[in-house]
């Protein structure tokens, strides 16, 4: 038997049907069937040690998802890699030619963020310091995706081709489709994700992603693109097939949210702001345009573009994530500034941080952001108290349409799933007819579109998320209130005693792998076979399952299947959407309480009681829905961060805990560098290429404040707490900043 059979016959007898599907896929690629396929790195792969890394990478095709191609980087069908995005891209090309049959003047525009591929979690480590993958990067990845292009006769927009380090943001990307009058875009970035991913997103003629059916079209062909078309990129950069950008139409870009500005009548911007692009491309959109405005920002000198996101803590460049910022807060502390505005990679999301006179700070999460944008926009008296039209996706705040129906003579769709790309089939639609399900007026009435993922949309011809707006709108209103001496905190604070008392609560489950994607969906099916009677504490009065074809329709296309997979589960306190991440391993929820029992409090404690109401029906979810898999985290496991990988939170329950009590019973853990030292090596694996203690500090707080209340003692137990109370590695990391500061002033 040969190897390779051999290996097919593992895969089938670990992993059934599926094991087969990845051994035919396995069997076409080392026969060079499908481009850039790398067989002699995949024959190295091929023995029992390394069964679990082939049956992941072959098992399926990497998924269309809500924003196009993502995941890690790596060899195989079920990986970003050239194939991947040559196919995409070669499938991209045939659908164009095929939609526009008529024109001879096909153009699209190429986009790439920062990211670079060192396998920093050592996946591939077995293959050595040399192989094809490493240093791939998102703009070696556009530039093959222009001479495919070229290749098939399309003339390809590419940001400035003979620079390497050259970018372009997703925002910016989705405007310059209009403006050069190109039938579509493509743009190489994994957005948020971890540094060993990347990912490809497809955009239509009017800079927005297409829905199904149209992208079901397109995968389909992609799926048959094995045929590749290309020219070399000098070759078709002579040939004027590969074009640069003009420079004119950043300016144009830049200008456009200028406008917006001059239309709020602020005083000039006198106090200064910190802005962190996480590493990625924000300076040339956020940075930029907050500079042109006159606002005196600056941005810490270790987080501009950096493709492994060094700087950044888990190396998680997500402005959802409060400790991406840290460090950016640690130098706004040092420079004596209140306010850290941060972007995600490729700019199109917003994180907002606003220092409050204890000199803490307040970590703003998306649906807040959407109601503080939305109230400033509509009711704030200081604002340009605008009506019109609001999109939000129904995993979005509720506080939202209290806001619109306030303001009055205004509308709201808020049914939307989840994804930009929805926002921007409500404006087309609106364009076309003037009407959407009930709802008429223009696209021009757009106030606002957000999603709770920390993005938002002010213009309507731009038909993607932009953070550069959201975060000048949102240094205007700090300026405000700095010179009312007041806090942005106060400002969300006075909106829900306005309003009432809204509470939202977001969790992720991830769970990596194919296992991971198996009972992901083994726990959708049990949802809906076994619908739940109390979900968090709450009598359950109806589920809305968006798979009811009798409700919402037939599936058009497989494509509008995967996101309509969407449980929402209506309580007497609220609603609890379930779904699965579109582009990311995990199962989400969503927790929407409405105001209940806080209608007395006041200032800071209704804050406290709304949060804290909601923080615990989420946990009370979480192992709700892990009861579903037979498992459940005790409450120093909920409170590791979500980025971290179910199995990684299970064994910090099951091992972890247990052997670092048993270790303070038996003081082999004798200081608190030997534990530090320990806890380190032991949970290395939770946040790869990235230190896991800050991850830690939460849960490693509330045990120690159980083991002391249960009577464990020990010197080695004492020095932990307080490095959890006070030495906490956020305090050690601001401390090391500043230090850092000082030296370079110097």
């Amino acid at each position: 038997m040969t190897t390779l059979a051999r290996i097919g016959e593992r895969l089938r007898q670990h992993y059934g049907e599926p094991g087969q599907h990845a051994h035919e896929r396995l069997q076409s690629w080392l026969a060079g069937e499908v481009p850039y396929a790398y067989p002699e790195m995949l024959t190295r792969q091929l023995d029992a040690d390394h069964l679990a890394l082939v049956f992941d990478a072959f098992w399926q095709i990497l998924p269309f998802g809500t924003g196009g191609r993502r995941g890690r980087v790596g060899y195989g069908p079920n990986r970003m890699n050239p194939t991947t995005v040559a196919m995409t891209v070669q499938g991209h090309c045939q659908y164009l030619t095929s939609a526009f049959p008529n024109r001879t003047d096909l153009a699209v525009v190429v986009a790439n963020d920062v990211r670079v591929f060192h396998d920093l979690a050592g996946v591939y480590d077995f293959l050595g310091h040399t192989h094809p993958l490493l240093g791939v990067s998102s703009r070696s990845l556009g530039k093959l995706a222009c001479e495919i292009y070229a290749g098939n006769g399309i003339v390809a927009y590419f940001a400035e081709p003979e620079n390497d380090a050259a970018v372009l943001t997703t925002p910016e990307l989705s405007y310059l489709i209009g403006q050069l009058g190109a039938v579509g875009g493509m743009n190489l970035s994994a957005s948020h994700n971890p540094p060993d991913d990347n990912g490809i997103k497809v955009y239509d003629q009017h800079g927005s992603q297409p829905v199904a059916p149209d992208d079901q079209r397109l995968v389909d062909i992609m799926a048959q693109a094995t045929d590749i078309r290309s020219i070399p990129f000098a070759q078709a950069l002579s040939r004027d097939l590969i074009r640069p950008i003009p420079r004119r139409l950043h300016e144009e870009y830049i200008q456009t949210y200028m406008r917006l500005y001059d239309r709020l009548h602020t005083p000039l911007p006198a106090y200064p702001v910190v802005f962190t692009p996480l590493g990625g491309c924000g300076l040339t959109t956020v940075g930029a345009l907050l500079e042109r405005v006159g606002f005196p920002i600056q941005t810490p000198p270790d987080q501009g573009p950096d493709g492994t996101f060094a700087a950044i803590p888990f190396r998680i460049p997500n402005p959802e994530v409060p400790q991406a910022t840290e460090p950016a807060k640690a130098f706004a502390d040092t420079h004596g500034i209140g306010v850290v505005l941060s972007s995600d990679p490729d700019a199109d999301r917003v994180g907002l941080e606003a220092r409050l006179p204890d000199d803490g700070w307040y970590h703003f999460d998306g649906n807040q952001l959407a109601a503080m944008l939305c109230y400033f926009l509509m009711l704030d008296p200081r604002g340009p108290q605008r009506k019109g039209l609001v999109i939000e996706t129904l995993v979005t705040t509720r506080l939202l349409g209290k806001i619109v129906a306030q303001a009055g003579d205004s509308w709201i769709v808020d049914d939307l799933l989840v994804g930009f790309k929805y926002v921007a089939a409500v404006l087309k639609a609106l364009d076309r007819t003037g009407t959407y399900h009930g709802v008429r007026c223009a696209p021009e009435q757009l106030v606002l579109a957000v999603e709770e993922s920390h993005g938002g949309m002010l213009l309507p011809h731009l038909k993607d998320k932009d953070a550069a707006p959201i975060c000048l709108y949102f240094a205007t209103l700090y300026q405000q209130l700095r010179q009312e001496g007041k806090t942005l905190l106060d400002y969300y604070i006075h909106i829900l005693e306005e309003l009432g008392g809204y509470a939202d609560v977001n969790r992720s489950i991830m769970m990596s792998g194919a296992e991971g994607v198996l009972r992901r969906d083994r726990l959708m099916h049990s949802l809906r076979e076994t619908p739940p009677r109390q979900l968090g504490g709450f009598a359950v009065t109806d589920m809305i399952d968006y798979w009811d074809e009798a409700r919402f329709g037939p599936f058009v296309s497989e494509t509008d299947k995967l996101p309509r997979n969407v449980l929402q589960i209506v309580t007497d306190g609220g609603v609890t959407i379930i779904r699965p991440s579109g582009t990311e391993p995990k199962l989400k929820f969503y927790c929407q309480l409405l105001p209940h029992g806080a209608e007395d409090l006041r200032g800071s404690a209704l804050l406290e009681a709304v949060r804290t109401r909601a923080v615990a029906v989420a946990g009370q979810v979480y192992n709700e829905l892990l009861a579903r898999l037979d498992c459940r985290l005790s409450e120093a496991g909920l409170l590791l961060s979500d980025i971290i990988d179910l199995s990684h939170k299970r064994t910090f329950d099951t091992t972890t805990i247990p052997q670092l009590r048993q270790a303070f019973l038996c003081g082999s853990l004798p200081s608190l560098d030997d534990t530090l030292s320990w806890l380190r090596a032991e949970t290395a694996g939770m946040t790869p290429g990235a230190d896991p203690l800050p991850a830690l500090r939460a849960p490693l707080a509330a045990l120690c404040e159980q083991w002391q209340t249960e009577g464990l003692s020990s010197p080695a137990l004492e020095a932990l707490r307080r490095w959890t109370r006070v030495e906490s590695i956020e305090s050690v990391e601001t401390q090391r900043t500043q230090e850092t500061l000082k030296t370079q002033r110097t």
